[in-house]
């Protein structure tokens, strides 16, 4: 968490930094691109208030973050997602209304180039957030077991080394290729004292099932607690028959 409340400070000082010096100190540079500009358009574009109006972007982006901020100490789940979704609104839409600004032989280009950049990177975030809460299941088969959704695999039951129903779930201690959520885990992580694991975990929602394969750990749960007992009493007996 700590990381997180640092990475997000850091960001939000950044924008605040990079807005007042653009802003106020007509540090135009600054902005991509327009070092490269012929000096006409310079001119032009800072008569129309553009880098002007992209460093207020900037800066009251940052401001913005550091409002958001408290809501990481609060107990609202989503306050991750709403500083991101935050700042991702905020600059795409304002790189949109900037193009108003841009000189009238490239504002078309500007606003085509603005939308389409919008729309992809929302869409794609949206539909990766729609995905990753998206539920999964665990079902054990006769010679298999299978965990449906993103990230799942099916796996050999004569290549379970080990079956825990956990109270408690290990310290994660960092994301290498999935997604963490809130409420939510899922993917390839760094677990303390069990190294690199897949996860598919409810936070909160005791108790979880560990299996230990040959070439991989995995922790699962439901956020019902029957669902895991239920899961892992499955599993388990699959396993004693097929030893």
């Amino acid at each position: 968490m700590m990381g997180l409340i640092s990475t997000q400070i850091i960001v939000s000082v950044l924008f605040i930094l990079l807005g007042w010096a653009i802003r106020y100190k007509k540090a135009y540079w600054l902005i991509s691109g327009f070092a490269s500009r012929a000096e006409h358009e310079k001119k032009q574009l800072i008569t129309n208030g553009s880098p002007q109006r992209t460093g207020m972007l900037l800066l009251s982006a940052g401001i913005g973050m550091l409002v958001l901020l408290p809501l990481l100490f609060t107990s609202f789940k989503y306050a991750v997602e709403v500083q991101i979704g935050f700042m991702l609104l905020y600059l795409l839409g304002g790189l949109v209304y900037l193009s108003k600004f841009e000189i009238p032989s490239k504002r078309k280009r500007s606003y085509t180039i603005s939308i389409i950049l919008f729309i992809a990177v929302i869409g794609s975030i949206g539909t990766l957030t729609v995905s990753s809460y998206q539920g999964y299941d665990l079902i054990v088969k006769n010679s298999r077991f299978e965990i449906t959704g993103m990230y799942g695999d099916e796996w050999n039951l004569k290549d379970i080394k080990r079956i825990e129903l956990m109270e408690e779930m290990p310290e994660v201690l960092a994301r290498t290729n999935g997604v963490g959520l809130p409420a939510l885990s899922k993917g390839h992580f760094k677990v303390k004292d069990y190294g690199k694991s897949l996860l598919f975990v409810q936070k909160g929602s005791s108790p979880y099932i560990y299996i230990e394969l040959k070439s991989r750990k995995i922790f699962i749960n439901d956020k019902d607690p029957k669902q895991t007992k239920n899961w892992h009493e499955k599993l388990q007996k699959k396993v004693g028959n097929s030893k």
